[in-house]
């Protein structure tokens, strides 16, 4: 599909990258009440799915980002835009983040999409949706498009499409981009809760070894991956995890219509994450890449009723382009 073009346009303030990202979690209100439902998964541990329903024929499964959560701003304002235009939602709380530990030494990663299999599988032998749809942000968004891609024509018939939003398909250089001095704060906000999960790990589980003080001096994604993603998930090294999580070789696999939507001013993104020559070759995957907004921004004005852009986008793709009306 040839490029989308974008018409985000933000006033001044919010042309600035770094506010644009931070603004959305510190000053956004958006605040959901779900009904939970936790899932007991096939390696004795568990998965809370958290609900918001109007009764609808389509549901979207939403995905968050690293460290997220159902009460991530983000998750709260598409809940309640997708509310409102009558579909139902329901956001997959990865494994640790729904406020309790989970069970098993291992949690997450930008590529455990086996998950997301067992979630959908989950949806579609236990509720009678006509259409699922699968919105992912970030890290999320990197499970989307390689789930998706994965399954290729295998994809469940019911799985009409998915929508990804400031998403680092190519983890390699995403994380080189990662280290620069420009996403120093960024990097400080993720680490606080990662290396406490790493660390209480250790705890829960003595047979796994951890080097607390290389963890306490960590500055990079590389040393936690070293320490914990490497030798808990089985990779060979950060490098072979970064090739084998990304998802940017899957989206010429993807079979059903998708969007990825990056911020050309991401700071997060490197260039190979901007996939324009996968987007013109294939017949379902789109990408639209906005001059700013920064990593799951996108935040117009001052406005709270202004504020909608990513929402609206995201509903606009589903009535067009995936063709469910509502």
């Amino acid at each position: 599909m040839p490029v989308c073009t974008s018409s985000f346009s933000p006033i001044l303030p919010f042309k600035n990258s770094h506010f644009n990202t931070m603004y959305r979690p510190l000053f956004m209100r958006a605040t959901c009440t779900y009904l939970r439902k936790r899932i007991i998964t096939w390696d004795n541990d568990f998965i809370d799915l958290d609900f918001s329903i109007v009764s609808s024929k389509t549901l979207v499964l939403l995905i968050h980002g690293l460290e997220g959560s159902s009460s991530s701003k983000y998750i709260a304002s598409t809940t309640i835009h997708l509310n409102r235009k009558g579909l139902d939602t329901v956001c997959f709380n990865l494994r640790s983040c729904s406020g309790e530990d989970n069970l098993l030494l291992s949690t997450y990663h930008s590529g455990k999409t086996d998950d997301v299999e067992f979630v959908v599988n989950y949806l579609l032998n236990n509720y009678n949706y006509e259409n699922i749809i699968i919105v992912g942000f970030s890290l999320g968004g990197n499970l989307t498009l390689k789930y998706l891609g994965e399954k290729g024509k295998n994809l469940p018939t019911n799985i009409k499409g998915g929508i990804a939003i400031s998403v680092p398909v190519d983890i390699t250089s995403a994380e080189e981009e990662l280290d620069k001095l420009k996403n120093k704060l960024y990097m400080k906000i993720f680490f606080k809760t990662m290396k406490n999960k790493i660390l209480e790990k250790s705890h829960k589980f003595p047979e796994y070894h951890l080097n607390k003080d290389k963890l306490f001096k960590a500055t990079k994604f590389k040393h936690l991956e070293e320490l914990y993603t490497v030798p808990v998930f089985g990779f060979e090294s950060p490098e072979d995890y970064w090739i084998k999580a990304s998802s940017k070789p899957y989206l010429n696999k993807i079979e059903k219509p998708t969007l990825l939507i990056n911020a050309k001013d991401d700071t997060f993104l490197s260039s190979e994450c901007y996939p324009y020559k996968e987007a013109h070759a294939s017949k379902f995957f789109h990408l639209e890449v906005p001059n700013y907004g920064g990593h799951v921004g996108f935040m117009t004005s001052f406005k709270p009723q202004e504020n909608t852009w990513l929402e609206q986008r995201i509903t606009k793709f589903i009535k067009q382009n995936i063709k469910i009306h509502f």
